[in-house]
């Protein structure tokens, strides 16, 4: 689950537990080219305030007038579950602004109990994954620890959501480019961590929503307890500090670990990382560097794209070519 999913529900329960009635709007389904993916959510409250979002734009109007707006509004007294498609048709599709034909099918739920939104928050802000379930028939919901991330399944009877804490980045070195960088994972919906244990950069840090560590690296990896919603970024260009935490970060369950510097930078890391500490061309493996994808990026803001870039490719599931790679371009 990203960060805007969490705000989501968490606005819910609040408004739950203020006594407001509500409706939480979740994809369940779609077909051909969809705005959003399976898993979006959105709340609206019943005086027309939204949070989340499921399209473009369109169907949250939709909803809006279905909910609110209405005169006769069978959605205010409605305490089942409902499923609602758009786009049947392509005349459809273009009015709702989904491209290419494209069909998606919502679960609406109304007023969820703020016992079971509070539970669920509270477990989600603790760092745990959760599977929420929720039977069609009666609109109950229940949640329970959940061991591994898994796709929403819906059947038409019974909807299970994993969900999981939000995304995390840790990133080493605390310069120009770690606060771009941290300024876009903030904005992409990560949590982010800057460690850097030198004084004359830490203190000049200006980006706020992030959180400072000054311990030794390698220390602050352990403690960040990296899990598969999490990406470890070395970016301090001192060979004392990244190389301890990439040697922690590698053999954890991270997405991404990279480190920044140049093909010579990066091939004498690795070489390092074999002679003194004891690792392997297979425990390498997972190893970025240079990191970023090949955009002729030559300032701290455009290196900063660059890299995340690659790290938003790397959490979609998406195997970039190797002609993007910063190595094989500099190589031509």
């Amino acid at each position: 689950m990203e960060y805007t999913d969490l705000k989501v529900l968490r606005e819910l329960r609040d408004w739950r537990l203020q006594g407001r009635k509500a409706m939480l709007a979740t994809v369940v389904s779609t077909w051909g080219s969809s705005p959003r993916p399976v898993g979006s959510q959105l709340a609206l409250r019943d005086d027309g305030r939204m949070v989340g979002s499921v399209s473009g734009g369109c169907i949250e109007d939709d909803l809006l007038f279905n909910y609110v707006g209405a005169k006769s509004s069978t959605w205010a007294q409605q305490t089942t579950p409902l499923k609602v498609r758009y786009g049947i048709d392509a005349e459809e599709a273009h009015r709702f602004g989904l491209p290419c034909g494209g069909t998606l099918e919502l679960l609406l739920e109304f007023d969820p109990a703020s016992a079971d939104l509070q539970m669920l928050v509270s477990t989600l802000e603790a760092g745990y994954l959760v599977c929420r379930t929720v039977s069609i028939s009666d609109g109950k919901a229940s949640s329970a620890l959940s061991s591994k991330p898994d796709e929403l399944h819906f059947d038409g009877k019974t909807l299970r959501h994993t969900l999981g804490p939000d995304y995390r980045m840790l990133i080493i070195g605390a310069g120009m480019l770690a606060e771009y960088l941290a300024t876009m994972a903030l904005f992409n919906g990560f949590r982010v961590t800057v460690c850097d244990p030198r004084a004359e950069h830490i203190g000049s840090w200006s980006v706020n929503g992030v959180r400072i560590v000054t311990e030794m690296p390698d220390d602050a990896v352990i403690e960040f307890r990296p899990d598969r919603r999490t990406c470890i970024v070395a970016l301090s260009h001192d060979p004392k500090l990244d190389d301890l935490a990439l040697l922690e970060a590698l053999h954890s369950e991270a997405f991404y670990v990279g480190a920044i510097g140049s093909r010579s930078n990066t091939a004498n890391r690795r070489d390092r990382l074999i002679t003194y500490f004891g690792e392997s061309e297979e425990s390498l493996t997972r190893l970025r560097g240079p990191i970023g994808i090949y955009i002729g990026s030559k300032t701290p803001s455009e290196i900063a794209v660059s890299v995340m870039a690659e790290i938003l490719a790397v959490k979609n599931g998406v195997t970039l070519p190797e002609a993007l790679s910063v190595a094989a371009m500099k190589a031509q």
